[in-house]
């Protein structure tokens, strides 16, 4: 399997006070064939911002062929990679991520999710013979965008909106921005297991999204952040997908779901492969909280924004900055409802 080349741990950093941490209450689980899915799924995104989900109906198949498109793609020689990128934000990268010095263990494959786009993309990246990657990669995100708008719309029902397509009418668009990205964090030749056990693949970081999708191969590395900034892992189930609440989704719900801060380590043992779907709305799509979800008494925590107006914030930052705090309410934040500490550390 191919490693970053060098320069190695001067450039990144690493968590020098790493400790195991075992995580009592558990990570969410939803089986979203059960009848009580739509209330555990607000609970869950109330509560963490974050859960794993059982009896989606995606294809074990689609996944695995995927994965396995994915893994003989990143086995090539750099040079052959880098072909495919760079990233400019699509295509492949290696090791930098977005334009403001964030950089990790790390390299990746940025794309757009509609057919088109992974049509025209697959041939640059797989040469002559894109077909098998462009097949895979269009079943295994029509089907997972499928579950994403169950999810969606499981939330709306359990937030008593009258209109359940809410939030999934958002990722059915036309003009959806929804991007699909493949992770490969590659063991780190460099670091001694009981000297430095851990290395940041990617730096904390919420997502700006309305959601995002992940599945990953049977290999830790994903933690979480709670209420009160403890890291703590997610055991992984290549078997289950989890779902993050992202920035927008945040705002429409005017604070009641969190986005939640995540990062992930890798080591110096054992490769790890992820594949993410990111649920993003039209470009022009106004972002604010629904009135529906706004009690009487309260106000608007946030002022409206465009997802394109949210995105060029985005691209302007570093991965760990609170995205957020530029749109909120001056009222808010003096209160601190929605300081740094409250949504990042959560």
């Amino acid at each position: 399997m191919v490693v970053c080349s060098k320069p190695a741990l001067d450039t990144f950093s690493l968590i020098n006070d790493f400790k195991p941490t075992t995580f009592v209450s558990g990570i969410p689980v939803i089986d979203l064939s059960k009848p009580d899915a739509k209330i555990l799924v607000v609970k869950a995104c109330e509560e963490f911002g974050f859960f794993k989900v059982i009896n989606h109906r995606v294809p074990i198949e689609f996944i695995q062929k995927l994965e396995s498109e994915a893994v003989k793609f990143f086995s090539l020689p750099l040079p052959q990679k880098e072909e495919a990128g760079p990233a400019n934000p699509f295509g492949y990268g290696n090791k930098r991520i977005g334009p403001n010095g964030d950089i990790g263990w790390i390299e990746y494959i940025l794309l757009r999710s509609n057919p088109q786009f992974i049509s025209e993309r697959s041939l640059s990246i797989f040469g002559e013979s894109p077909e098998v990657f462009c097949s895979a990669a269009n079943d295994y995100i029509s089907s997972v965008r499928m579950m994403t708008c169950e999810i969606l719309e499981l939330l709306a029902e359990g937030l008593g909106i009258e209109q359940r397509n809410v939030f999934s009418k958002l990722l059915m668009e036309e003009e959806s921005d929804c991007l699909f990205r493949i992770n490969h964090y590659p063991p780190c030749p460099n670091v001694q297991p009981l000297s430095h056990p851990n290395i940041i693949g990617f730096g904390e970081h919420t997502d700006p999204q309305i959601i995002s999708v992940l599945h990953s191969n049977n290999i830790s590395g994903l933690e979480i952040s709670l209420r009160d900034g403890t890291w703590v892992p997610v055991p992984p189930d290549q078997s289950s997908f989890f779902i993050n609440v992202g920035d927008s989704l945040q705002v429409l719900t005017n604070g009641r779901f969190k986005s939640v801060k995540h990062r992930v380590l890798t080591n110096g043992l054992k490769s790890r492969v992820s594949m993410i779907y990111f649920g993003g709305p039209p470009l022009d799509e106004k972002i604010a909280p629904l009135p529906t979800l706004i009690e009487e008494g309260e106000e608007s925590l946030y002022k409206e924004f465009t997802w394109c107006e949210y995105k060029k914030s985005v691209y302007k930052s570093r991965l760990a900055d609170n995205r957020l705090l530029h749109f909120q309410k001056l009222r808010a934040a003096a209160d601190g409802l929605q300081s740094p500490d409250h949504i990042l550390k959560y």
